[in-house]
């Protein structure tokens, strides 16, 4: 029997969704796929991803994988025939054949995520789902230099939520930049693997530095207290976005 890893990018617009994994009774992105690719192929296909995006947040390259056994269809068929089978807010942007040795967890090198929050005075509508409209003041080169200090291999228990129970909260940030153009304000966050809520922990810490409730120093202090009462707010999910994913 011939198996065949099929590599997916996915974008998707999750205001809808209560997040990536398959949860009973809820509507989520991966038992969309579930149900698209095994509607295709006529038989029930797990569908995995290299990142569990939780409710309301939405991917750009999110990464899922596939495995077929004698399986006719081209690989570059897929995208097609699956976005004929999802939903209008969940789109496939490519397929690639991998090999059996692809680790889809274990072999990412980093992810990028990027949050995006809107300042100006009136909601932005037609982007709600996409932006943290926070009618504020924030200091853009204050959050830049706190974000500096998130750089580099660190213990990140401060920013994950009390939930995650995962046995090491150390990871790398290769960058951490807070950039504004117009109304809005743009927070990337590229590391080697993130923990439960750590980025909307960083952006709601990084936004009490910008209205000046803390100094950007204030970076480290929460660093070593390894506890998430240290940190700032946790940021609302509409505004976090998974750009892309590395292997």
């Amino acid at each position: 029997m011939a198996i065949r890893k099929i590599k997916l990018t996915v974008q998707y617009d999750g205001s809808r969704y209560s997040g990536w994994q398959t949860q009973p009774g809820k509507r989520t992105i991966q038992s969309e796929l579930v149900n698209a690719v095994s509607n295709l192929i006529g038989e029930q296909i797990p569908v995995h991803g290299a990142s569990r995006t939780d409710a309301g947040v939405s991917a750009l390259g999110q990464t899922a994988l596939i495995e077929l056994v004698d399986c006719p269809i081209p690989t570059e068929n897929f995208p097609n025939a699956l976005n004929g089978r999802l939903p209008r807010d969940i789109v496939i942007t490519s397929a690639e054949e991998v090999s059996k040795q692809f680790d889809l967890l274990g072999g990412v090198k980093s992810k990028l995520y990027r949050y995006t929050i809107h300042t100006g005075r009136y909601r932005p509508v037609l982007k709600l789902n996409q932006c943290w409209h926070l009618h504020q003041k924030l200091d853009v080169d204050a959050m830049n230099k706190a974000a500096q200090l998130l750089v580099g291999k660190k213990d990140f228990k401060s920013f994950a939520t009390a939930a995650d129970k995962r046995k090491s909260s150390v990871r790398t940030i290769f960058r951490c930049e807070v950039t504004s153009k117009d109304k809005y304000i743009y927070i990337d966050v590229e590391g080697d693997g993130f923990l439960y809520n750590m980025v909307r922990n960083i952006v709601g810490t990084l936004v009490d530095i910008g209205n000046g409730r803390w100094q950007s120093e204030k970076i480290t202090e929460i660093l070593e207290a390894k506890t998430r009462t240290a940190a700032g707010r946790l940021a609302p999910p509409e505004g976090l976005c998974l750009m892309w994913i590395k292997y």
